[in-house]
């Protein structure tokens, strides 16, 4: 079964209500999803970055990540961690589910992808979201608990807990789930 790695919402500018919590908890996320990403394309799986646009209907992602990586923006260091390799895909979504008028199922397809690893942020809307998409359209889940941030671990524990229950996600550990 291939698998893909979704990092959804990681390339952020966290200047909204909330945003400064999600950005502590996305710090140590990220470190985990970089070293995913390293697994995945060591192991010649794909890496789709799957990321809001922020309501800019002009930018590409290219253009998303420049300004998030800026200096003196709160998810710099993160989106500087996290840029993308050559070999990655990007889709912008314009709300919460990445599948949402969006061309990822048809990528997931084209890519022969049936077990999807979902990471990033926010494990209780975007990430929430984006799974039980992903359930009802028959992909295999694994939602490493310490690859996905919200803004309290209670917050991203009740949305595990939905998503383990409910839809059969895996949701032990990034170096559990890793090819």
């Amino acid at each position: 079964m291939t698998a893909a790695l979704l990092i959804i919402d990681m390339i952020n500018h966290f200047r909204f209500p909330q945003g400064a919590a999600l950005a502590r908890a996305a710090g140590p996320v990220s470190r985990r999803i970089a070293w995913l990403r390293g697994r995945f394309a060591a192991a010649g799986l794909p890496t789709i970055y799957v990321n809001d646009n922020f309501m800019d209907w002009k930018a590409d992602f290219h253009q998303i990540q420049a300004v998030c990586a800026q200096p003196g923006m709160p998810g710099a260091e993160i989106a500087r961690r996290l840029a993308p390799g050559p070999d990655d895909y990007f889709v912008l979504k314009p709300k919460h589910s990445a599948f949402l008028a969006s061309p990822l199922d048809v990528l997931l397809k084209k890519l022969e992808a049936r077990k999807l690893v979902v990471t990033g942020i926010a494990a209780d809307a975007c990430v929430l979201a984006t799974a039980q998409d992903a359930h009802m359209r028959e992909y295999a889940l694994a939602v490493p608990r310490d690859a996905v941030g919200a803004i309290s671990p209670a917050r991203r524990d009740r949305a595990l807990a939905i998503l383990r229950d409910n839809c059969g996600a895996d949701t032990r550990t990034a170096r559990s789930v890793a090819p």
